[in-house]
């Protein structure tokens, strides 16, 4: 690691402490430091240079004082950052700063900041270390609430792209208001809100002659949310103006291909003590929403839009997120934006929806024993939308209602049972068509059938082991796995695991087949800090966390994490 970025961590923690022994006049420092490093003893389908060690370092500094806070956070990658994080995320620098002040009723950021407007499909600026995601935005942010059911906020900024930030400038304002006092609702409560959010970027006429479209980008949302009783109800309608639209596969624009975009989404629910149902429907189409509008390239095939690179706004996948390893091989990721990849496969967006049920079964009853038993039941759908397409010259024109190609599908039931004050068991089962050719680059769609028992026990309040097995059975890609994991807690503080999952059943990769994925590893805690270290194969593919994916080359190697908060 860069010898500067450690005088730079002991030099704040150092203050840290010596602000900690002073009177509440000099104000609070506090913030945290994480680094996730891995040795990579071989890797494969690796396009960026191949170093062998890697780290991903994080120090976070906050400084508040009254009513004002000062914070930045250093990043360092040495030598590389780890295996697949965007390629702009490269060497030791202050990655972000700001300054906010804040009053009861007003809020004011300066530097950069995280937003989020509605659902977040206009507006969303986030970090996920663990997928390599930082979309803050450099410039400013008003917020200001006169009233208990009034709230105002405003921005402008650009976004960030690894150390830098992006050519196109964005600004925009959110409106929220509480209507339930104004419509003497005593016992029901109705919010709205209103959104906007613009993209400005000037249009090089040497790449598109005579351009057909503004350099301004706007879109504009409306959201109602409805609460009475156990019942619950929420509408978004999110619509963008006209745009050229990008050509994945040559990564251009042209005046051929100008449209507008809209996405729709109605949910419902009921939620009452033993049950819960929760449905959402949702159509997109062509909202994919970029700070530039030509990615850049980064590698064979590849742009910057492959690591979630200045995209303004986010949809995330409404399907069950299952915590069985094997489940996760296959996992839907939206299809929000417009894809020609061939003449048969051509996508304008999507349209689906999930539904969850919950029940609780009643403890000193037939299926809900001693303990009680709890049953979640889950089924989701997704589908290209439907219309008239042509890839060449690349044209659409949909239909709002109806469906086109099925992306995918999946029905599971999950039953947890507690069969003693120590033990407590769960069983999953999971049905699931995942359409590859269109989802990603592939031959073939998957259709599989997936079963999974996790058993806990618990010796003490703080010492427990934790099992689970897992079966998938897939008629094509990789097809038959087995899988399972062993856990153990010795207290609080500390911890052993080990992980396999076996491919048996590959067929169609010879040199795969009966492959171990076999992973061990540990965790020691104490206080406000967690040291984990670990050893294994990773599985190529996808990995996801909350239905966003980014995809990782298989590799073996040992791992290290570090995190702590002051």
């Amino acid at each position: 690691m860069n010898l500067k970025f450690y005088i730079f961590l002991l030099s704040f923690i150092t203050l840290s402490i010596q602000a900690q022994d002073k009177k509440k006049d000099y104000g609070r420092l506090f913030g945290g430091f994480e680094t996730n490093a891995q040795r990579y003893l071989e890797f494969v389908n690796d396009e960026q240079s191949p170093e062998y060690f890697r780290s991903n370092n994080y120090l976070q500094v906050n400084y508040e004082i009254s009513k004002w806070t000062f914070g930045l956070q250093a990043e360092s990658y040495a030598n590389q950052a780890l295996l697949n994080y965007y390629p702009g995320f490269k060497g030791t620098n202050i990655a972000t700063y700001y300054a906010k002040y804040k009053s009861k009723k007003l809020e004011a950021t300066a530097g950069y900041f995280y937003e989020q407007y509605g659902s977040g499909m206009i507006l969303r600026a986030w970090e996920d270390r663990a997928l390599g995601i930082n979309t803050a935005l450099r410039g400013g942010r008003l917020s200001y609430k006169p009233t208990n059911n009034l709230k105002l906020k405003a921005f402008f900024g650009q976004q960030r792209t690894g150390f830098d930030v992006s050519k196109g400038k964005l600004f925009g304002f959110d409106i929220e208001a509480n209507l339930s006092s104004v419509l003497n609702f005593e016992t029901a409560d109705l919010e709205i809100g209103l959104s906007n959010v613009n993209r400005y970027e000037k249009i090089d006429e040497l790449l598109v002659p005579n351009p057909q479209f503004d350099p301004t980008t706007s879109a504009f949302s409306f959201r109602a949310n409805y609460m009475k009783g156990f019942f619950y109800g929420g509408f978004e309608a999110n619509y963008k103006t006209k745009d050229a639209v990008l050509n994945r596969i040559n990564n251009e624009i042209s005046n051929d291909l100008i449209k507008d975009g809209s996405s729709y989404q109605l949910n419902l629910g009921i939620a009452k003590e033993g049950l819960g149902i929760d449905l959402t429907l949702r159509r997109t189409e062509n909202m994919l929403f970029t700070s530039e509008r030509i990615p850049e390239e980064v590698g064979l095939n590849q742009s910057s839009l492959n690591y979630f690179d200045k995209v303004i706004n986010f949809a995330p996948a409404l399907t069950k997120q299952n915590h069985s390893n094997l489940a996760n091989i296959y996992v839907y990721q939206a299809q929000t934006g417009v894809e020609f990849k061939s003449d048969e496969i051509m996508k304008s967006g999507e349209t689906g929806g999930q539904i969850d049920i919950v029940y609780d079964f009643a403890k000193e009853t037939a299926l809900g024993g001693k303990y009680g038993t709890k049953l979640a039941v889950n089924y989701s759908s997704w589908f290209n939308l439907p219309g008239t397409y042509r890839s060449s010259p690349e044209f659409y024109e949909t239909k709002f209602f109806g469906v086109g190609e099925k992306y995918f599908s999946e029905f599971n039931v999950e039953v947890k049972k507690q069969l003693s004050e120590k033990t407590r068991t769960s069983f999953l089962y999971i049905n699931k068509y995942y359409n590859k050719p269109w989802v990603e680059d592939s031959s073939e769609d998957v259709n599989s059938h997936i079963v999974y028992g996790e058993i806990t026990y618990n010796f003490t309040n703080s010492k427990s082991i934790r099992a689970d097995l897992e079966h998938m059975w897939a008629d094509a890609d990789f097809k038959n796995w087995i899988g399972g994991s062993v856990e153990y807690n010795f207290n609080e503080k500390f911890s052993l695991y080990m992980l396999d999952l076996l491919n048996y059943g590959n067929t169609k990769h010879e040199e795969e087949s009966k492959k171990h994925y076999l992973t061990v590893g540990g965790a020691y805690r104490k206080g406000r800090s967690r040291v984990s270290l670990a050893y294994g194969r990773q599985r190529g593919g996808l990995v996801c966390v909350g239905g966003v994916c980014r995809f990782v080359p298989e590799s073996t190697g040992i791992s290290l994490s570090f995190n702590t908060a002051f």
